[in-house]
């Protein structure tokens, strides 16, 4: 895993986006502390996820809220 600064981050960013598309984990410091990591998209977590969506939109056809708007359930406890 490279280590680089917030400047040279900044500076080199693409450069930085070319080598986590090839797999590379790179953490961006600021001042010598850790405060971000640029990771490459795992495409079969992005496949999953899209599948889990796909899923929960099937399972939500044809359920009902027993004659209550979702406005009403929404709107329900809260103060004014």
């Amino acid at each position: 895993m490279t280590t680089v600064g917030s400047f040279e981050a900044k500076t080199n960013f693409s450069a930085l986006l070319e080598r986590a598309e090839r797999g590379e984990q790179i953490v961006i410091t600021r001042r010598g502390k850790p405060v971000a990591r640029l990771v490459p998209i795992d495409s079969a977590s992005v496949t999953r996820a899209a599948e889990a969506v796909e899923q929960l939109k099937k399972l939500r056809e044809g359920t009902t809220l027993g004659g209550l708007s979702w406005k009403e359930l929404r709107d329900e406890g809260r103060k004014y």
